[in-house]
């Protein structure tokens, strides 16, 4: 039956089975995880959900231009309702200013929409965020009111990459490679050195038990600079930042799209992640991902999000415990291959979560 109001989801068997089976929360399974050890019992992964989701899950619906701080409870009491361990959050709002699209553009646009930087002379009228201004105010306000057991993931505001590719637009970048590269690199820098300053800040709260860094670096069939560019401009600072993290005594977890068969080796032994995040079955299946990397590298999440989108509850059930009896668990954590936006039928969702809580 068609859903008759599209901002109210749908629910079913499988969201009634998830309530029913949710269990105290405890951070320490999913660090078992991250240490590419198998948990107590079966343990979720998600990078986010959605408001309408945290809504259902809490009973208290988002208002528009609430305060972030009551929006962020919401979120970890609905990731606390449907059985995760932990809710990822934004350590503060610091951001990287970029250029207002024009009025009227649909939500997909173009990677070129945001840029401020085209050249050497913009760079000198950049404003530039200070970090340490923002503070911490998201991790302070949850933190001491999460539930027994559960801890905080803190994310960033987009990664290097992400942040260059929004300062100076994506075909302008490629350009620069070529024209400017000196440009290049004092933009990556720019922005590297102060998500280096977030994570020093947010991996040593008291309320963090890991941070992830979460920066596309593909597409379908590659990543979206040469392998030799990221390793001049993107990954050293990557290096740096999972060296704060894990100097902090927590675990870094790289989300990352794309296909990345080119530079995991340099995820792995050179940069130093414990986990890596996103997954898409048009590039690998993560039941072959696990095959390969799994005794180097966590696996997290990775049911496909069209996959969860056009299988039925009862397939996405299926492959859900057949990838739990797969792994056994052992360094591995059930989840969707990106995140769950609104366009993911909640029951579909609802249904791989049943099977780990039921698991």
């Amino acid at each position: 039956m068609e859903n008759p109001n599209p901002s109210v989801p749908s629910t079913g068997p499988y969201f009634e089975r998830m309530l029913a089976a949710t269990r105290k929360p405890d951070f320490g399974q999913l660090l078992r995880v991250l240490a590419r050890k198998a948990p107590d019992r079966s343990t979720l992964f998600e990078f986010f959900l959605n408001d309408d989701l945290y809504g259902l899950l809490t009973g208290d619906p988002p208002v528009k231009g609430e305060d972030g701080t009551v929006r962020s409870l919401r979120i970890a009491r609905a990731y606390a309702r449907a059985g995760y361990d932990y809710v990822t959050l934004h350590a503060s709002s610091v951001e990287f200013p970029t250029a207002t699209p024009e009025k009227g553009q649909l939500k997909s646009v173009s990677m070129n929409t945001f840029a401020k930087i085209h050249e050497r002379a913009d760079l000198a009228t950049y404003a530039w965020p200070d970090v340490d201004a923002f503070g911490t105010p998201n991790l302070d306000a949850v933190g001491p009111r999460l539930p027994e057991g559960m801890k905080m993931i803190a994310y960033g505001p987009g990664g290097v990459l992400e942040n260059v590719t929004y300062i100076m637009g994506y075909e302008n970048l490629c350009l620069q490679l070529a024209d400017d590269p000196e440009l290049v690199a004092e933009v990556a820098d720019g922005v590297g050195s102060r998500l280096l300053r977030y994570y020093e800040l947010a991996a040593v709260h008291p309320g963090v038990g890991a941070c992830i860094v979460n920066d596309d670096w593909g597409f379908h069939t590659q990543t979206l600079l040469s392998a030799a560019d990221l390793r001049t401009y993107i990954t050293p600072w990557h290096k740096k930042m999972v060296q704060v993290i894990h100097a902090a005594g927590k675990p870094a977890i790289l989300h990352s799209c794309g296909q990345l068969e080119s530079v995991m080796d340099d995820i792995i032994d050179d940069i130093g992640f414990d986990a890596k995040h996103s997954f898409e079955d048009a590039i690998l299946p993560v039941e072959r991902v696990y095959d390969r990397y799994a005794s180097r590298i966590a696996i997290l999440g990775g049911l496909d999000v069209d996959f969860l989108c056009r299988a039925t509850p009862d397939a996405v059930y299926d492959r859900a415990r057949r990838m739990l009896e797969k792994t056994g668990c052992k360094g591995y954590a059930l989840g969707s291959g990106n995140s769950i936006p609104y366009y993911v039928p909640v029951e579909g969702w609802a249904a791989m979560v049943c099977a780990a809580l039921e698991n």
